[in-house]
């Protein structure tokens, strides 16, 4: 009886305090017919389209930040300045386009990670677990790789003389980042070691090589994944003497001494921690690898501010080197770490994460321009996260719904998960959350199902845009239509005849074989 007093008297403070839960300005309807007046007049002023060639490209992609995610972080964004959150807006909030993404592997209907990034960066879907490779590889299966490689829009944008950069919170082998470089039919093939012996006899090369090898002259990259560049039992500079993180490679490659080899008299620098990135002049760089951690970068939340940049500063050094081609660049941005967060159960790490990235869309903003600079924010897949309980207004996103259970008679959070390790019994029923803190940092919140790890999620996911031909991104699309469309704002890629043309913005025609080409795999769907 105290516990539901208790609970129940906490959630009507509001009402208890006669204070209400919202600006009193929101009472008078004249400030929501201001607003939308003011958004209508806005959204009048897209009818004139950005159709200028994109002169630099920028994608970035929150790991595992479906709708519910963006939605939280930005109710937290607004409660870390002091308000209730809701009427809070993003970075990305911000921007004028909005489409769906469909996110499916061809094998799975609930992606990961791997064939996401084959699609939004090479422009093809493809299996789980594959980077770089169409669905005709199978996961695993090494021989499957050769004949099946495809290209990213990375590879595409160097090609044109852009320079490019890949910037992530989790190791620059990681899933995300690899698919921009990499052809491997397994994700975590991160270095020779992960690999069966018989893939390695058949040709097949480790991902952290193959970033080394296969486009050698990316201009920036920076993560964590030190540990895949090293030989085995190397000790880290960071961490000397823990066996976890020393070197990982059986070849005996020092992969970041090759690197620093080849670009000692290209202006390149490698650096491996918050100091010595920021003790850079960008104007004296021409080429940078950083490596911040042997795996990947800690959550922001954790993160030791005198040893490891955030991602707004790696984000604000990569622009700052890669803007000085006279081309323009592309730059891949990944907040890797909401994923992390999601999986395992810590719904605070995760949107905390969220917010850190956002705030690089706002640095990156500053550093660029809306009239030649194209960019997209999106994610690769969902999470079975949620919040809901009817919670009022500024209530705190990871505080207690103002109800108990009509079943159980306990208060629950608002956040909550399909599944994962949240779920806890105690004494055959569930766990009581005010019997925990459930605001520290890596608080597990409560699933329906156990899981060791929680999963994705299987919904559409946001794309935001703006910039040069971002109008093209609208509507409800396959994932894979991403990095054409990106590609041919910026005159890169297969469609460039529209660039060539006295009209340089008018559409590109359509090759008069595709019609008939799709006459021919019409009927042959017919007859067979």
């Amino acid at each position: 009886m105290k516990l539901i007093v208790l609970v129940f008297s906490s959630c009507l403070a509001w009402v208890c305090l006669g204070k209400p839960p919202f600006p009193e300005q929101e009472k008078n309807p004249a400030f929501w017919n201001s607003m939308a007046q003011h958004t209508l007049t806005d959204a009048l002023s897209l009818q004139e389209l950005n159709q200028n060639i994109a002169k630099n490209l920028i994608l970035f992609l929150g790991d595992g930040m479906g709708i519910p995610t963006v939605t939280a972080a930005r109710i937290l964004k607004g409660q870390l300045n002091g308000h209730n959150g809701e009427e809070t807006k993003l970075e990305m909030d911000k921007f004028p386009y909005v489409a769906l993404s469909k996110t499916y592997n061809t094998d799975a209907q609930v992606a990961d990670s791997a064939g996401t990034a084959t699609a939004y960066l090479c422009g093809v879907k493809a299996n789980e677990g594959t980077v770089g490779v169409s669905a005709a590889a199978v996961r695993s299966q090494c021989n499957t790789t050769f004949g099946n490689e495809v290209t990213s829009i990375l590879k595409w944008a160097k090609d044109a003389g852009k320079s490019v950069g890949i910037v992530t919170t989790t190791r620059v082998n990681h899933a995300t980042p690899s698919a921009a470089y990499a052809h491997c039919v397994d994700r975590d093939w991160f270095s020779d070691a992960e690999m069966p012996a018989e893939a390695v006899q058949a040709g097949c090369k480790d991902i952290a090589r193959q970033l080394m090898e296969n486009i050698p002259n990316i201009d920036v990259i920076m993560g964590g994944g030190r540990k895949y560049m090293y030989p085995k039992n190397t000790s880290d500079v960071e961490y000397p003497g823990e066996r976890k993180h020393m070197g990982t490679r059986k070849d005996g490659r020092n992969l970041v001494k090759e690197w620093t080899e080849r670009v000692k008299n290209q202006r390149g620098q490698y650096v491996w921690n918050r100091k010595e990135l920021l003790a850079l002049n960008p104007n004296n760089v021409d080429y940078l690898l950083g490596l911040f951690e042997p795996g990947d970068l800690t959550y922001d939340l954790e993160r030791n501010r005198e040893t490891e940049p955030s991602l707004t500063e790696m984000v604000d050094v990569a622009i700052k080197i890669l803007r000085r081609n006279s081309n323009g660049f592309y730059l891949l941005v990944e907040g890797g770490r909401i994923d992390h967060g999601h999986h395992e159960g810590k719904a605070k790490q995760a949107l905390h994460e969220a917010v850190e990235m956002d705030r690089a869309v706002g640095r990156a903003e500053l550093l660029t321009s809306l009239y030649d600079t194209l960019t997209v924010v999106t994610a690769d897949h969902s999470h079975v996260f949620n919040f809901g309980g009817y919670t009022p207004r500024g209530n705190s996103i990871f505080g207690l719904a103002p109800m108990l259970s009509d079943i159980d008679q306990k208060p629950f959070t608002s956040i909550l998960y399909g599944n994962g390790p949240g779920y806890k019994m105690v004494d055959g029923a569930r766990e009581n959350v005010s019997t925990v803190d459930y605001n520290q940092n890596n608080y597990q919140a409560q699933s329906a199902v156990p899981l060791r790890m929680e999963t994705h999620g299987g919904e559409d996911v946001a794309v935001f845009s703006k910039g040069p031909m971002a109008h093209l991104l609208h509507g409800v699309k396959e994932q894979n239509y991403i990095p054409h469309v990106m590609a041919y704002a910026a005159c890169i890629g297969q469609n460039t005849r529209h660039c060539l043309s006295p009209g340089k913005n008018a559409a590109p025609s359509i090759p008069s074989a595709l019609p008939s080409l799709g006459l021919l795999l019409v009927l042959t769907h017919l007859l067979c």
